[in-house]
């Protein structure tokens, strides 16, 4: 029997906090999807599973935007639309990345999840982190 070994493709960090509650709690919960599709990945889990995972990491996000959208809306975050256009940006690769899965046209590879890795840390660390002083400002923790 072969030991198993966990490989954890984008551990949390204190780094990516933005000290907001709710952003924080759905960052975290992005991260661990994003290492959950890359331990089914490495395990060889069959197309259907790792499809199964992609579009909870894909519906989870968009969720998630929503979220971080309607408080800087409500609050009057000043670069609302171009954040939300990284977003829709964002989005819309995403969803590319999994027609292409669906229709075989890309299998779910090392560079697949190192650019959902890359994206997420990046956009959290890049844009969530410029519009959370704003929001602190506003009182939100």
């Amino acid at each position: 029997m072969m030991p198993t070994t966990t490989t954890v493709l984008c551990p949390w960090s204190d780094t990516y906090s933005v000290q907001i509650g709710i952003i924080d709690s759905q960052h975290k919960s992005l991260v661990n999807m994003v290492n959950e599709l890359h331990q089914a990945m490495l395990g060889g889990m069959g197309k259907q599973q790792l499809g199964i995972i992609l579009s909870n990491l894909i519906k989870y996000t968009q969720s998630h935007f929503k979220t971080e959208e309607n408080l800087m809306q409500s609050h009057g975050y000043p670069d609302y639309m171009s954040h939300k256009s990284a977003h829709d940006s964002l989005t819309k690769t995403v969803l590319d990345l999994q027609d292409r899965f669906r229709r075989n046209e890309v299998g779910l590879t090392v560079e697949a999840m190192d650019f959902l890795k890359n994206w997420l840390t990046n956009h959290i660390l890049g844009s969530d982190k410029k519009f959370a002083p704003f929001l602190h400002a506003k009182g939100l923790r």
